[in-house]
């Protein structure tokens, strides 16, 4: 009867010994911040320069350079640290702004977000998704991205401002990736309505080709984003349609560029932006991150989009070997 009462008692012990069982799981950390992009030693090629200066002489307005070889540090520089208006070269930070805020929230890019005629640009600015869809529609984070990059669409692009909750996400994004002298302030419905808004819309060469390089160093990445990744924006940079005969211009057939344009329009003869940004794959393997911008300038489209191109086959020419 002694063991029965033991062999009980042990049974019954067990049972209601108290064990630290958790009723709560620990909360995952947050994702990461976007980090400052690591500074590029510069060995800056005077003759490459005095060739910019010499072709930029036919736009007869303001043009800035910013050209470099990434692996090696190769460069050359015009006007470089001046302001020049960006027109949908900011529909680039834009992007890559949305995609970064997805990966901190865990969000997937084929979220749905409705468009509304509200939300369209006028007439005269570019939307393909305004002009195929005239009520409107849904259409995911992804879409729109492509939109504003490939076919340089502004309402898709306001509608991505819309979803990051303004435009000073955009400048907070710029600041996390240690770019300063690059600004977004507003929308492109904003731009079409007043000639000058556009001058508060800037960048300097510098500050482009440092968002290049930030949209390469991303599109590298294995994907960070639910359904797709950080690499989709470098993808659509390189099937962009616009400005073929701006950077790509006077490349061979078949040469690489990962690009974005911008373009103004023209008042009492004078452009107030004509650029084309890229990385462009050299056929020796490297890298060649370039930022031509032309601002102010009276000379014809064809003139100014030739400035561009031969300012590019210039720095093919010199660091393709």
């Amino acid at each position: 009867m002694k063991s029965a009462f033991l062999a009980f008692a042990i049974v019954f012990a067990s049972c209601t010994y108290k064990t630290d069982i958790p009723l709560e799981f620990p909360t995952p950390p947050p994702a990461p911040e976007a980090t400052p992009l690591p500074k590029l030693e510069l060995r800056r090629d005077a003759d490459l320069e005095k060739q910019f200066a010499d072709i930029a002489k036919d736009a007869k307005g303001k043009v800035g350079v910013a050209a470099m070889v990434l692996e090696t540090g190769e460069a050359a520089l015009l006007n470089a640290d001046d302001h020049y208006p960006m027109q949908s070269v900011y529909k680039l930070p834009i992007s890559m702004a949305v995609v970064d805020r997805l990966r901190l929230d865990d969000r997937s890019l084929d979220e749905q977000i409705n468009v509304t005629p509200d939300d369209f640009v006028r007439a005269g600015q570019a939307s393909p998704l305004r002009d195929k869809n005239p009520k409107g529609g849904i259409f995911t984070i992804r879409e729109l991205v492509r939109l504003a990059l490939v076919e340089s669409d502004g309402s898709a692009s306001d509608v991505l401002i819309r979803v990051l909750g303004g435009a000073n996400e955009v400048q907070s994004y710029l600041s996390q990736i240690g770019i300063q002298d690059m600004k977004v302030v507003n929308t492109e419905k904003e731009l079409g309505q007043d000639w000058q808004t556009q001058y508060q819309n800037w960048a300097t060469p510098k500050a482009a080709v440092d968002v290049l390089r930030s949209a390469f160093q991303e599109g590298a990445k294995p994907s960070s984003v639910q359904g797709d990744g950080a690499g989709v924006v470098w993808k659509d940079l390189v099937d962009c349609v616009t400005g073929p005969k701006r950077l790509k211009g006077l490349l061979p057939n078949g040469s690489v560029v990962a690009h974005k344009t911008g373009t103004s329009g023209t008042r009492d003869g004078i452009t107030a932006a004509t650029n084309d940004i890229g990385i462009i794959d050299l056929p020796n393997g490297k890298h060649l991150a370039i930022a031509v911008l032309v601002s102010d300038s009276p000379a014809d489209e064809k003139t100014r989009e030739a400035v561009i191109a031969r300012i590019a086959k210039a720095a093919w020419d010199k660091w393709s070997k």
